[in-house]
């Protein structure tokens, strides 16, 4: 596809917890970062969070500023859509604070041009997408809502563009239709062998929750090299959580739930 992007079909799930993101009123636009993933971004010349609050802020025509405040809690290049959502959260809360609807068309189109995930995460609803990832079908996500779900990180980051380049275009077939987590336990990510191959922790992530047992599905997240674990009840999670803390304390690990 043109842009470097690829063809895909991908279910967008939305879980409660994960970066924080505040704005306040000023007269200029500013952007404080913090939390245990901050150092992440330090080098970052154009956080994508500005660029997408100067975008609104250009699209709207407003001489306003904000004061964004970010605490960054996931861990960056992980296949989690971390900085897609902050830059979809910068977008919501700056039309709120300057009285525009973010829901207008050329909101959406504004979203497309700063990254293939952020029009799904604009509207932050579980949503399957084809394209390059920005043509959205929302579903129905009753099923996944208040699902306990286990995110896992073995501790190393995984650039898009070097997992696609490692997958080789190889079409496994279409998802198939439907209610979102049956269509899930159907299908398969034709991501993670390239991306296995490439941080091979991942695979261990995987083989363990795995034979853990208790969890209805586990699947590498995305691009990579998160992993994510769904589970009919928090018990089963939890359980699953103490296992791995136990016996690989420095991963990163996040209990919570699907909305």
């Amino acid at each position: 596809m043109p842009g470097g992007y690829h063809s895909l079909e991908t279910i967008f799930a939305f879980a409660e917890d994960g970066d924080a993101l505040s704005a306040e009123r000023a007269d200029e636009l500013l952007l404080e970062i913090r939390g245990p993933f901050a150092g992440a971004l330090a080098e970052e010349a154009d956080n994508l969070v500005l660029r997408a609050a100067r975008r609104a802020r250009a699209l709207w025509g407003e001489r306003r500023g904000a004061r964004l405040a970010l605490d960054k809690r996931l861990p960056v290049a992980a296949g989690l859509g971390g900085g897609s959502a902050d830059a979809a959260a910068a977008v919501r809360l700056l039309a709120r604070l300057w009285g525009h609807d973010a829901a207008e068309p050329r909101v959406v189109a504004l979203a497309a041009g700063l990254g293939a995930d952020v029009p799904a995460c604009l509207r932050s609803r579980t949503a399957f997408g084809t394209g390059k990832g920005d043509e959205l079908v929302l579903l129905d996500g009753v099923a996944l809502a208040g699902r306990p779900v286990l995110l896992v990180n073995p501790g190393v980051a995984l650039p898009t563009g070097e997992v696609f380049c490692a997958h080789g275009g190889a079409d496994g077939g279409p998802l198939a239709p439907g209610e979102p987590l049956q269509s899930a336990l159907a299908g398969r990510n034709d991501l993670e062998p390239p991306a296995v191959g490439l941080r091979p922790p991942i695979g261990e992530v995987l083989g363990l929750l795995r034979d853990a047992g208790g969890a209805e599905l586990v699947r590498m997240s995305g691009s990579g090299a998160t992993v994510f674990a769904l589970y009919g009840d928090i018990a089963a999670r939890d359980a699953a959580d103490a296992r791995l803390a136990a016996a690989h304390p420095g991963w990163w690990r996040l209990r919570t739930r699907l909305r």
